[in-house]
């Protein structure tokens, strides 16, 4: 029985990669903002209609060097429903990250929650597109104007999401893009940090590169942030099949939707029609109404060689190194506390195919109707 991941990377035809490794060979030119990678910084911004946009080794460089870029001190209220890296590049930049808790809705900071959580140490707010669901930018830069504070988007998950017809990238002072093997478009590592002028995109490539302005001038404390000309090049081919790649998920988020519609103790994220979704992830809930704990399925479906993921669970306002700050106490976020418990991301990546998904809503819908099942005992297992 074939095994069957949350996610897997799109993979181009090895041929349609061979012409690329040639020319980097003859090229001599291996990284240091080489051929490819000037093409893949023009390509992306074109393609995703952004004005400037600077590549990146991996995403969570791009996030250390967006607050060095903005010169950011003090504390950053963001999420605690993310990746690590979201919290960590705070650390790793001596700031105090701020937990506001979450709408139940669309998984994203509550711009409700913000205010109340701002002091005179708040120097900006890092919400997170999750899943690459919009955030309510809109009420998030009205609160940042009021307060004076700097809008970062971790938009890790949301490479090509529109709003309204514009990129979700354009908003806020800086937004960063994850492209990990795992994300709807990969450069196997890598990522991008998008800003809106020429000038801060010089400072964020002098910074990626250990804050050289010239041979002899370093102007900052930088790192070693660049991405690679292998990298760039296979990112130049992902980008050819990009759209037939959002085509597929949105095919497989359908069948998903079509079949767990009715499925009493499961619920899905459902489209709005104000923006344009990438897909990247296929997030269900369950409640007391499915015969089994969220746990309990997860086990379950990897007993059938099916492999979702808890994410994100646990919430970073759990880990060792966070849970002493005070908006990391459970009563400070009961919405996020109560979706990491009951979240499960459901496979979905390009070469899933029609029987393989059918699999894995079989194995769903036979637990939902075994409601005697002994393994439902298992739902309050934490």
């Amino acid at each position: 029985m074939k095994n069957i991941y949350v996610t897997s990377p799109l993979l181009p035809p090895l041929e349609e990669f061979v012409p690329y490794l040639e020319q980097i060979w003859q090229n001599k030119y291996l990284t240091n903002a080489g051929p490819f990678h000037a093409q893949l910084e023009q390509a992306l911004a074109e393609y995703l209609g952004v004005k400037h946009l600077s590549l990146f080794s991996n995403g969570t460089m791009a996030l250390l060097t967006a607050f060095q870029t903005l010169r950011l001190k003090g504390e950053v209220i963001t999420t605690p429903y993310s990746f690590v890296a979201t919290s960590h590049s705070l650390l790793w930049n001596g700031l105090t990250p701020v937990f506001a808790d979450i709408d139940p809705h669309t998984f994203n900071m509550d711009p409700a929650s913000i205010e109340a959580l701002i002091t005179e140490n708040t120097s900006a707010i890092m919400p997170v597109h999750c899943y690459g669901i919009p955030c309510d930018v809109d009420k998030i830069q009205r609160i940042a104007d009021t307060y004076g504070l700097k809008v970062i988007y971790d938009a890790a998950h949301a490479f090509g999401v529109k709003q309204n017809g514009s990129s979700i990238l354009n908003c806020g002072d800086l937004s960063i893009l994850s492209f990990h093997a795992t994300k709807v478009f990969n450069t196997i590592e890598g990522g991008a940090i998008i800003c809106p002028d020429a000038r801060t995109k010089q400072r964020i490539d002098y910074l990626k590169n250990f804050g050289f302005a010239d041979e002899t001038t370093v102007i900052a404390p930088g790192i070693n942030a660049k991405m690679n000309e292998v990298q760039a090049a296979f990112g130049l081919l992902q980008l050819q099949h990009i759209d037939g790649a959002l085509a597929a998920r949105r095919t497989i988020y359908e069948r998903y939707c079509t079949h767990l519609n009715n499925i009493t103790g499961i619920t899905f994220y459902s489209e709005t029609a104000h923006f344009e979704w990438n897909h990247a992830y296929y997030p269900v809930l369950l409640d007391d109404a499915y015969p089994l704990s969220r746990d309990a399925l997860y086990e379950a479906l990897k007993e059938e060689n099916i492999y979702s993921r808890r994410y994100f669970y646990p919430l970073i306002s759990s880990f060792s190194m966070y849970r002493h700050l005070p908006s990391a106490r459970p009563e400070h976020l009961p919405v996020a506390n109560q979706l990491a418990e009951r979240i499960l991301c459901l496979p979905i990546y390009p070469d899933l195919g029609e029987e393989e998904q059918m699999r894995i809503i079989d194995v769903i819908r036979r637990y939902a109707a075994k409601t005697d099942s002994p393994t439902a005992d298992a739902r309050h297992v934490a």
